[in-house]
């Protein structure tokens, strides 16, 4: 299965540099235009995006013009944009975005808006592929160099956390949210416990970093 394929639309090319770098990180492929209108003319070739990041003022052709675009194409829409007024974001949703995200944005917030689009869309890829290692998280199946490696329940799930957010510190009360739900009111070196399992069984010494007093992060920086 190949990775969810996303358009960013954006003439800021600090932030499109940004949201691309981070994109790369946590797995997606990308595409990225500084221009409405260069957009528009790329997707009469090819349009096979399952999400268009989308700036509003853009030079060319403005987002809310690109959204009609996207609606042809079947392609979910996130609106990223420096726009705060009421007015620009019930047009947006009104018009069929997704959702619509304020500058300056936190990135994990990005991402996250991005994943649940993806899920309600039905077209998240839960296939995840990090250095050796493939996770399927739909079939609850694991590989290493095309070995399969059965995990525990909760160590699977520990290391699904982990190898979505790659190249990202996790801290430990997101991953006890996520798994053990927000009322879980146990001991949380539970986590510590279930990476310590997950780097042995793995040989992931190095590969899973400990991060001082906050969480772990689990490291894939091959290009």
């Amino acid at each position: 299965m190949s990775a969810n394929r996303i358009l960013i639309v954006e003439d800021d090319s600090a932030i499109a540099d940004s949201v691309a770098l981070n994109l790369k990180y946590v797995g997606y492929e990308y595409m990225v235009f500084d221009d409405g209108q260069k957009a528009a003319d790329y997707l009469d070739a090819d349009h096979a995006f399952d999400l268009a990041l989308l700036d509003i003022m853009l030079p060319g052709m403005d987002g809310f013009a690109l959204f009609s675009i996207m609606e042809k194409y079947n392609i979910p829409v996130i609106y990223m944009t420096a726009k705060t007024d009421s007015e620009s974001e019930v047009r947006g949703l009104r018009d069929g975005a997704e959702d619509y995200v304020v500058k300056p944005f936190d990135m994990v917030t990005l991402l996250v808006r991005m994943e649940k689009v993806l899920e309600r869309t039905g077209r998240l890829n839960r296939v995840y592929r990090c250095l050796d290692l493939v996770l399927d998280a739909e079939n609850r199946t694991l590989s290493k160099a095309g070995e399969e490696i059965i995990l525990p329940p909760l160590e699977f799930d520990v290391l699904t956390v982990l190898i979505k957010n790659k190249n990202r510190t996790v801290s430990r009360e997101r991953i006890l949210n996520e798994i053990w739900g927000e009322d879980y009111f146990g001991d949380i070196r539970t986590v510590d416990v279930r990476v310590a399992n997950i780097r042995k069984k793995l040989g992931f010494t190095d590969e899973i970093r400990t991060i001082s007093k906050t969480g772990y992060r689990l490291e894939d920086r091959r290009k």
